[in-house]
């Protein structure tokens, strides 16, 4: 009798927080949605200059940091010059990053110069992964994208050798 009046009690609590916890009707129900992700697109005017020689582009600073904008990014980020893609960059990469990429990727280089990061546009990261097949294929594939790259750089003046 004792545990029949202990399960009674523990029904009713439970349908009270299931009754407690459930909309009322004049709420509407709001749809389940996920922020969109988009790319991270760079353009000329965000580009300072660039070192062809060391492949270090230096970004102007903005109201939206760099790092901001490359957290909305799913990995893909675009290099934008006039109205075209002519870059496009696998993924945003840091010295703390474990994994291997074998194809374009923007480093953010913090162990060489301790004072202040670079970023640098590398064909692959780590660096020692250069010679590797896939990576040296994925070199002559951008080529071209990196020669019109460089040319409309130098074009508006942003090369810095």
């Amino acid at each position: 009798m004792k545990t029949m009046k202990i399960w009674r009690i523990m029904f009713m609590m439970l349908a009270a927080f299931s009754l407690a916890s459930c909309s009322s009707d004049n709420e509407q129900e709001k749809p389940y949605t996920t922020d969109p992700v988009e790319n991270a697109v760079f353009t000329e005017s965000d580009i300072e200059w660039f070192n062809p020689t060391t492949r270090e582009v230096k970004f102007y600073a903005q109201e939206e940091s760099l790092s901001q904008r490359l957290r909305k990014t799913d990995g893909e980020l675009q290099f934008r010059l006039g109205n075209d893609v002519v870059l496009k960059v696998s993924r945003f990469v840091g010295d703390w990053d474990s994994r291997t990429f074998k194809d374009l990727v923007l480093h953010y280089d913090v162990i060489s110069n301790s004072e202040q990061g670079h970023l640098y546009l590398q064909d692959c990261y780590p660096l020692q992964f250069i010679n590797d097949e896939q990576v040296q294929a994925n070199i002559k594939l951008n080529a071209k994208q990196w020669d019109a790259f460089i040319k409309y750089l130098e074009k508006i003046g942003k090369i810095k050798k």
